[in-house]
């Protein structure tokens, strides 16, 4: 049984955000925040590795007179978040398995 890395944990959680929509950095960061005890400067270094490795792209869209920058998943982030999933959801059934759920 092979466990997540801290690091793919969040690439799960940022990859999974995005699946049904574009977001902004600071919302992705709001939302992991609220399952995930971790501060804004942990997340930006995740998100900057996944637009790195082309599991996410991004563009700048006004709001207020101030640019977002925003976050969407490329075809090669669809199939990282299908790996993290697979593996997330092995370990948690192998888990469950062993602590008698």
């Amino acid at each position: 049984m092979k466990l997540l890395s801290s690091s793919q944990i969040l690439e799960l959680s940022v990859l999974s955000l995005l699946e049904k929509e574009d977001l902004y950095g600071y919302f992705i960061t709001q939302k992991v925040q609220e399952v995930i005890d971790i501060s804004e400067s942990t997340l930006y270094p995740v998100l900057r590795k996944l637009e790195k490795n082309d599991f996410v792209e991004t563009y700048n869209q006004e709001f207020q007179g101030r640019n977002r920058k925003y976050y969407s998943k490329t075809a090669k982030g669809i199939g990282r978040l299908a790996e993290l999933t697979a593996e997330w959801t092995e370990f948690h059934t192998k888990f469950n398995e062993l602590i008698g759920e």
